[in-house]
């Protein structure tokens, strides 16, 4: 209970509240998008560039393989139990199952950064390599939500349009940026840090801020689309966090790490992607409700793992791993 209100009462969450009352008294209130852009790719670079700094102080690479294989492991499986909890619960169409699945088991970058900042401001240390990590679960579930949903749409996809879907999975700005600042990191190591400290360490926090005000705004212009979701939809949206945590807390203490690093494995595996996968599916699945996966992902989830879930992550793996 500490945890979740010294998160609910930080400076990233409250702007975030402060954005999200914003959008639902109508308020004129406005980030421009290329200024939100901005501050996506500004976090992005950060986090991948302080990663891989950190990584090239350690010198070690091998710890790196098999967090990357697991990573890369349960992007895979899990739209599955998504998939069947959306069968179970709701009655969405197949082809929408497979687009929803495929969300949540992508990730939001954006959720890892709130938990890096929950712990950093708890001091607790988690892995480097981590950053990694995030790039290797952006893309597998797109495959296994495509698959899920294969007696829909994506069995007639022609071969131009295959192509332009590889490219949009394998091409997609936040994995290039995240792997290539990652990179970066590591080949300039601490002088590269010592020249960029005062951007992507000092002003973190800050701008950080900003970029949540303007997630509040956009979740409250989805609150429309909440008419269309029964009760099984918003089950969904809290049960598959819960589900997919419980997943990434017990694959970081099979791999043997850190109280952080198991609590961010576990933000990751619970989070769900409304930017690579919403590009990919428009592209594979033009018949599926690009509202209800964007209504649940920036809606229900998000906030839910913003407020509630991060802290309810950090508390298990300290008891798990502690």
């Amino acid at each position: 209970m500490d945890a979740a209100l010294a998160n609910l009462f930080s400076p990233p969450v409250l702007c975030f509240l402060l954005g999200l009352a914003a959008g639902i008294v109508r308020s004129d209130l406005e980030i421009p998008e290329a200024v939100a852009r901005s501050l996506a790719l500004y976090l992005i670079f950060s986090i991948g560039f302080k990663g891989g700094v950190e990584l090239a102080a350690n010198g070690d690479l091998r710890p790196l393989l098999a967090p990357l294989l697991v990573a890369a492991g349960l992007s895979l499986v899990l739209p599955l139990p998504a998939f069947g909890l959306l069968r179970l619960l709701t009655r969405v169409s197949r082809v929408d199952a497979g687009a929803i699945a495929a969300h949540y088991g992508s990730v939001s970058i954006v959720t890892y950064v709130a938990a890096t900042s929950f712990l950093q401001s708890r001091g607790i240390a988690f892995e480097a390599f981590l950053a990694a990590v995030v790039a290797v679960m952006e893309t597998p579930a797109i495959l296994t939500g495509l698959l899920l949903a294969r007696r829909g749409e994506i069995s007639g996809l022609d071969a131009r349009r295959r192509r332009e879907l590889v490219h949009e999975i394998l091409a997609n700005g936040s994995v290039v940026l995240l792997l290539g600042s990652f990179a970066i990191g590591m080949l300039t190591g601490s002088d590269g840090m010592r020249r960029l400290e005062p951007v992507v360490a000092s002003g973190f926090q800050g701008l950080l801020c900003f970029f949540l005000l303007d997630m509040g705004l956009l979740v409250a212009r989805r609150f429309a689309g909440f008419a269309t979701m029964g009760g099984g939809l918003l089950a969904f949206g809290v049960l598959m966090p819960l589900l997919g945590a419980s997943a990434g807390l017990a694959a970081g203490w099979l791999l043997g790490l850190s109280v952080g690093g198991t609590a961010l494995f576990a933000t990751l595996a619970a989070s769900a992607s409304y930017i690579a996968v919403p590009a990919a599916m428009r592209l594979a699945l033009p018949r599926a409700n690009p509202s209800l996966s964007l209504s649940l992902a920036l809606g229900i989830t998000f906030p839910f793992n913003l407020v509630v879930g991060i802290p309810l992550y950090v508390a298990a793996a300290g008891r798990l791993v502690g």
